[in-house]
């Protein structure tokens, strides 16, 4: 019998029909292409066995002067620095009591502490730490000791304007700590409540009225027929510095909310500055008009001015979505333009709002709602120059957008774009496939990041029937070819800085990509099908009795590392596949290992698809080209 030799073209095409698409592939879950061949993703290792709190969005890593490797993340509920594999909270703080403002009261056989705090003003949800507790405690011989009560809590429940609840724990392994009687005190006279800002939703949140977000934030009585969408937290991080410092400190906002600083200082010991919380930058010295809120923040690293894009007002009011404000110059707490310095502003004018901007080479894009902007450093007493690259433009996500290789690759709301000087629609084999199932109302999710050193940009969606990312969409830029699969990540950062690159998703766990071959240390299952192929048109049916198979498992860990091959025969495009009447499983499954020579099938049909799959801990592969036996046998 002749052989076939199976080499189909590289990427998937989910946007013609299976069988129109023959001679490609069809269908993947966690492979890429190199050289034109699939083979498997690499794995993912946790990088630190510390956890965070909140759904992290977004992530920034920066390097300073003293050779700090900073990782910043922004959660729904946190904002953390991670160094070194430990995570340190810097949330900035609402408000910090006086010495003895706040007082405690334990239940004799109960967990839960109640807390006593005049118009603390935090909802549940939020957070709070203790500090000046009594040394012993709420009493001598109690459970509830100072170092149960001085940790960070979260308001377990509310119960009026002066009186909430937590729930006390160990500061060893986290788990509740009952009261006992000795617990009687109220933990003394100077106990002081630090507050942090109030937590957001982890998703866009949709409703009516009162109880649309987090319990108890709306008056009783004060919902509407109105739909009222609650957004998502959104951070966003850069690095800059004040003077002629390097850019060692952490400039960060919430997406159309208020600015915030953290500092790195200047004491060599990376232990100081990480016990200290960011700051308002309008409480800085010196700040003066600092906007009371801002889409986006963004230094414009090569003159170091903090951009705000979409932001309040030079003198205050309401906040305008297509204003550009901009510090002085070295100096990110001066947003008060004088004829001595260089702060100022300008407004975009087209658009209902900017959604985006991203220092790329020489210029900030700018993207509104419809147009694409480049925004420039001019260096004359206009500092800052706008022009309009180009119209009809979407960008379906304020974090659906990355740079490799020089060129700017975005998701729109029906497409994806390029951006390399000019402005084009990047061809997508799998526009069909990604934009029909898709969840619109959480948009806002979508995030993009890049694998360089596999030459991919990378998008996380949710799927139509999610409300959480459930996927990913790859362009492989180098072979200008497509492939997906199933993965949740809800931040990427794939930074020279780090060995790997790293992700997040809602285990809250920091994960290192490309490391290993397993996903933290259980199987990644992955698999491709090919579309279906046929012999002169699908006019004779085929049979086919074995297939050579060429897989190589280098890099593999596991002892005897093997994939299925599996044939899936079918006799008409709109049938289900199916077999030779006188087999009795729908397709032919056979294991290869690195010893097989040839695999015995019996398979006979007008067409056939060949899927490759691994399921197995310690293995990785890299599919070669095939040879399939077959020959003509008959046409009926």
């Amino acid at each position: 019998m002749p052989f076939i030799k199976l080499q189909f073209k590289p990427g998937v095409n989910r946007d013609q029909t299976n069988y129109t698409n023959e001679g490609g592939w069809f269908a993947c879950d966690k492979i890429r292409f190199r050289s034109g061949y699939p083979q498997k993703l690499g794995g993912w290792l946790a990088s630190t066995t510390q956890t965070f709190v909140g759904v992290c969005r977004q992530m920034f890593n920066w390097f300073t002067s003293y050779n700090d490797d900073f990782l910043a993340l922004g959660t729904n509920k946190k904002v953390y620095i991670e160094v070194g594999g430990n995570y340190f909270d810097i949330t900035p703080l609402r408000e910090t009591t006086p010495a003895g403002a706040v007082t405690f009261a334990a239940t004799n056989g109960s967990a839960v502490i109640t807390v006593n705090d005049t118009a603390f003003g935090s909802d549940a949800g939020d957070f709070v730490t203790f500090s000046g507790v009594d040394v012993n405690g709420l009493g001598a011989g109690g459970n509830i000791t100072q170092a149960v009560l001085q940790q960070n809590y979260e308001i377990y429940e509310v119960v009026n304007a002066n009186q909430y609840r937590i729930i006390a724990k160990s500061p060893t392994t986290g788990l509740p700590v009952t009261a006992n009687a000795s617990d009687s005190g109220n933990g003394g006279a100077a106990v002081v409540g630090k507050y942090e800002i109030a937590v957001g939703n982890a998703t866009v949140t949709f409703g009516y009225g009162w109880g649309t977000s987090t319990w108890s934030r709306g008056a009783w009585g004060s919902g509407s027929t109105t739909p009222v969408s609650l957004p998502q937290r959104d951070w966003w991080f850069d690095n800059t510095s004040i003077g002629v410092e390097a850019s060692n400190d952490l400039i960060m906002n919430i997406r159309n909310g208020a600015i915030y600083y953290w500092e790195r200082g200047t004491n060599p010991d990376v232990t100081v500055p990480l016990g200290v919380r960011a700051v308002p930058l309008s409480t800085l010295s010196g700040a003066s008009d600092v906007p009371a809120q801002a889409m986006q923040v963004l230094v414009s690293q090569t003159d170091q001015h903090v951009l705000a894009f979409g932001a309040t007002p030079f003198g205050g009011g309401a906040f305008d979505p297509l204003l550009i404000r901009w510090s002085d110059q070295d100096n990110p707490p001066v947003w008060t333009p004088t004829s001595t310095n260089s702060a100022g502003f300008l407004r975009v004018s087209r658009g209902s709002l900017i959604i985006r901007a991203l220092a790329v080479r020489q210029e900030i894009l700018v993207w509104t709602d419809t147009t694409l902007y480049s925004l420039q450093y001019l260096g004359t007493l206009d500092v800052f120059g706008l022009n309009e690259y180009a119209d009809n433009i979407s960008l379906i996500s304020p974090r659906a957008v990355s740079t490799a290789n020089n060129i700017t690759y975005w998701m729109g709301q029906d497409k994806f774009f390029a951006y390399s000087g000019r402005v084009e629609t990047l061809p997508c084999t799998l526009r069909n496939y990604v934009f029909q199932d898709l969840n619109y109302n959480q948009v806002d999710q979508i995030i993009s990041g890049t694998n360089e050193g596999y030459h991919e940009v990378w998008w996380f969606y949710p799927s139509a029937n999610s409300n959480t990312i459930d996927r990913y969409v790859v362009y492989n830029y180098l072979e200008r070819i497509w492939y997906y699969g199933q993965m949740a990540r809800t931040a990427w950062s794939d930074s020279p800085l780090r060995t790997y690159p790293q992700a997040v998703d809602y285990d809250n766990i920091l994960y290192d990509h490309e490391r290993g071959v397993d996903a933290n240390g259980t199987p990644m299952e992955s698999y491709i099908q090919s579309s279906d192929f046929d012999l002169a048109d699908g006019d004779q049916f085929m049979l086919s009795r074995r297939i050579i198979p060429d897989v190589n498992f280098g890099g593999s860990t596991a002892a005897a590392p093997e994939v299925k091959f599996i044939v899936r025969p079918r006799n008409f495009p709109g049938s289900a596949y199916q077999s030779d009447p006188f087999d009795t499983q729908p397709v032919i499954e056979s294991s290869v290992d690195v010893y097989t020579n040839q695999v015995f099938i019996r398979a006979r049909a007008r067409q056939m698809a060949l899927k490759i799959a691994s399921e197995n801990l310690g293995v990785t592969w890299q599919l070669g080209s095939p040879r399939l036996d077959v020959r003509p046998d008959g046409k009926r």
